[in-house]
C-alpha cells in the first residue's frame, strides 16, 4: 500500500517535473514566474500545516488557523512536576518569522523557479521568547532549590585591595532551560530541567587579572592633581575609598566616585570657597605650620576622569591635569614657614580671685586673643583684637577702676589680660607703644609692670620689631570657690632676646582719702597709699653677659581711697571710667 502511494506520488512529482522543464525549455520563464511569484514552495508545510504554493500573507492565515499548540508546557524539575503557561512562560509563535524562514525568494531564476514547483518541506514554527518573563518562570521553577552566584570582587580598606572570593550558585540555567521549554512547547513533550551549578559572572581568574593590572598598581603610591598653578597631592589612604570595581562584560572595571574622592580634594584644597591662608598653631605645645589652602573649582567629572587615568600608571607617571580654576591664598605655606615660629620666648602667668565675671570676661578675651599672629612690624592691639566688651561680644558686668575707686561695668576684669599680654611682651623683648598702669596698685600684680584698658581710650599696645613671626597664646583655667584662677600668655617664635629686670623700692607714698557715694554702682574699699616705682628692662643676646640696651618704665600710683557708700540718690558724686 505505501509503495503505491510512493509509485503514485513519484508519478506526479515526474509529471511536475516534465511541466516545468517544458516551460523552461520552451522559454516560458515568464509563464513559470507568473505561477511560482513569491509564493511557497509546493509541498512546503510549517509544524505540519499545509502551506505549499501559498503568498506569504496566505500561508500566515493558514497557520495561525492550523497551528495548535498546546497553553501548557509539562516541565519536570529535581523530580517534581509541573505545568507552566506558555504565555506567562513568554513563549509564543511569531507567525511572520515562521512563513519567512520556510519561504523562496522572487525570481526568474532557474534555479529558484525549480525551488518553487520541485522544493517544499516541513519547517518548525519560529518561537519568539521573552526573556524576562522566561527568567521569573525559571526562577520560580526552581524556587528555594536555587542560589544566586556570587561574583568576585575587590574592595579598598585603609588603603589596600582586599578580594572577595567568588561563590557559585544552584538554579537551572536559563539558556538551557530556553532551548529545553522551546522544544517541548513544538513537540508537547515534557521538558526536563536540572538544577545544577551556576558560575559567576567575575570568576578567580577575572579577579586576579583585576588584582594584578589594577587594584594594586591603583594604590601603589601618592597622586597628584594639577589644577592650573595648584597641586594636590593625594595618598592612596586619601583617595582609595572612592575606588571600587563593577561587573562589565565578565570583567571588572574600576569606578571613580566624585562624590567620595571631594572630601579628600577637600581636605587639600579650600574646595569650592575662598583659599585658606596658612597659619601657626600650637600642637603638643609647640608650633606647627598648617599649611595653605588654594580655593579650586573643577567638574567632579573632570576630577573623577583624570583619576581614573592616573591612578593606575607606574611611579613617575601619576600626576593628572584637570581644567578648572584656582584662587591662591595670600599667606602661603612658605610665608609662614619663613616666619621662623619655632619655640617659646616668653610666658607669664597672673592669678585672680574667684568671681564667676572673672571667670567669663578674663576667659572670653583670652580666646579672642589665643592664635594671634603678630608679623614683623605689626601692631598688637588689645582693643583692637578683643572689641568693645559688650554683651553681644560675650562679656559681663564685673568690678572696674573708675576715678580712682572700684566700680561695676561690663567687661570687670579684662584687665587682668591686660596685664599678664604686658609681661609675655615684656619678657619677649617686643617694642612698648602704649600701655596704661592701673591708677591705683593692686597686689596680684607685679608692681611697676601692669597695665589696664578701657573702651575705647585706654590701650595695651606693643610692635613686633624683630624679623621673626611671634605667635601669642592665652590660656585660662577658671577659678572656682577652693581655688584661684589662673591666666598664663605666652609667645612663640625665635628668641633674639635674654630679658631681665631690675626693680626699684617704692618711694613717694601718698597718703589715701575717704569718700562717701550714693551711686548704684559703688563698691565699699578700705584705703591704702600712693606710691612710685621703676622697673628696668634689661636686653641680652641669648648666651651672651653683655647688655645691649637699657628700657626704663615709671609708675605713678594714686593712692586707693576708703569709700564708704550710702543709698541711691542721698548725695550726688558722679562716676568716671576705667577698668581692672
Amino acid at each position: 500500500m505505501n509503495d503505491e502511494r510512493k509509485e503514485r506520488a513519484g508519478g506526479r512529482l515526474v509529471t511536475v517535473v516534465v511541466v516545468v522543464l517544458a516551460l523552461l525549455v520552451g522559454g516560458g520563464y515568464a509563464a513559470a514566474y507568473g505561477v511560482a511569484g513569491d509564493k511557497l514552495a509546493r509541498g512546503t508545510t510549517i509544524g505540519g500545516v499545509d502551506v505549499g504554493g501559498k503568498t506569504p500573507a496566505d500561508a500566515e492565515a493558514a497557520l495561525r488557523d492550523g497551528l495548535d499548540l498546546a497553553d501548557t508546557v509539562e516541565v519536570s524539575v529535581d523530580g517534581s512536576t509541573a505545568e507552566v503557561d506558555a504565555a506567562e512562560a513568554g513563549l509564543s509563535v511569531d507567525y511572520p518569522a515562521s512563513v519567512e524562514a520556510a519561504g523562496r525568494e522572487k525570481s526568474l531564476h532557474p534555479g529558484e523557479l525549480w525551488d518553487y514547483f520541485a522544493g517544499g518541506e516541513d519547517a518548525e514554527p519560529v518561537v519568539a521568547v521573552d526573556d524576562a518573563a522566561l527568567e521569573r518562570t525559571v526562577d520560580r521553577l526552581a524556587g528555594d532549590l536555587g542560589t544566586e552566584p556570587v561574583d568576585g570582587t575587590i574592595t579598598f580598606v585603609d588603603g589596600r585591595p582586599e578580594v572577595s572570593e567568588p561563590e557559585p550558585g544552584r538554579g537551572i540555567d536559563a539558556e538551557t532551560a530556553a532551548d529545553a521549554l522551546v522544544a517541548a512547547y513544538l513537540s508537547g513533550e515534557r521538558a526536563r530541567l536540572e538544577i545544577t551549578e551556576l558560575e559567576p559572572d567575575i570568576d578567580a581568574d577575572d579577579v586576579q587579572q583585576a588584582l594584578d593590572d589594577v587594584a594594586t598598581p591603583a594604590v601603589s603610591g601618592p597622586v597628584t592633581l594639577k589644577v592650573g598653578s595648584a597641586q594636590l597631592r593625594l595618598a592612596p589612604e586619601q583617595y582609595a575609598p572612592a575606588l571600587s570595581f563593577e561587573a562589565r562584560d565578565g570583567a571588572l572595571a574600576l569606578v571613580v566616585d566624585a562624590a567620595k574622592l571631594q572630601p579628600a580634594v577637600d581636605a587639600a584644597t579650600a574646595g569650592k570657597g575662598e583659599p585658606v591662608d596658612a597659619r601657626i598653631e600650637l600642637r603638643d605645645g609647640k608650633p606647627r605650620v598648617v599649611k595653605a589652602k588654594p580655593g579650586v573649582t573643577f567638574a567632579p567629572d573632570d576630577l573623577a576622569a583624570a583619576m581614573l587615568d592616573v591612578v593606575v600608571k607606574p611611579d613617575g607617571q601619576r600626576t593628572a591635569e584637570i581644567q578648572g580654576t584656582v584662587q591662591q591664598p595670600e599667606f602661603t605655606t612658605a610665608d609662614a614657614r619663613a616666619l621662623g615660629v619655632k619655640r617659646q620666648v616668653s610666658s607669664f602667668t597672673t592669678y585672680f580671685p574667684y568671681a564667676t565675671y572673672r571667670n567669663v570676661n578674663i576667659g572670653r578675651a583670652a580666646e579672642i586673643v589665643d592664635g594671634t599672629l603678630l608679623k614683623p612690624g605689626e601692631v598688637f592691639s588689645l582693643n583692637g583684637i578683643v572689641g568693645e566688651r559688650t554683651v553681644e561680644n560675650g562679656f559681663t558686668t564685673g568690678t572696674i577702676i573708675s576715678n580712682g575707686i572700684f566700680v561695676e561695668d561690663l567687661g570687670g576684669g579684662v584687665s587682668q589680660m591686660a596685664t599678664t599680654t604686658f609681661n609675655a611682651m615684656f619678657y619677649a623683648g617686643l617694642e612698648d607703644i602704649e600701655h596704661k598702669p592701673h591708677s591705683v596698685y593692686i597686689d596680684r600684680y607685679p608692681v611697676g609692670r601692669e597695665a589696664t584698658v578701657a573702651w575705647p581710650t585706654v590701650d595695651l599696645r606693643f610692635r613686633n620689631d624683630t624679623e621673626y613671626g611671634v605667635l601669642i597664646s592665652a590660656k585660662l583655667t577658671p577659678s572656682t570657690p577652693s581655688s584661684q584662677g589662673e591666666l598664663t600668655v605666652s609667645m612663640y617664635s625665635t628668641k633674639i632676646w635674654d630679658i631681665t629686670e631690675v626693680t626699684s623700692d617704692r618711694y613717694a607714698y601718698v597718703s589715701p582719702g575717704t569718700r562717701t557715694l550714693d551711686t548704684t554702682n559703688c563698691v565699699p574699699n578700705t584705703g591704702y597709699s600712693g606710691f612710685q616705682v621703676d622697673v628696668t628692662r634689661i636686653f641680652k643676646r641669648p648666651g651672651s653677659d653683655e647688655v645691649v640696651k637699657r628700657e626704663k618704665f615709671h609708675t605713678d600710683y594714686i593712692a586707693s581711697d576708703t569709700v564708704i557708700c550710702r543709698p541711691p540718690g542721698s548725695l550726688s558724686n558722679p562716676p568716671g571710667g576705667g577698668g581692672n
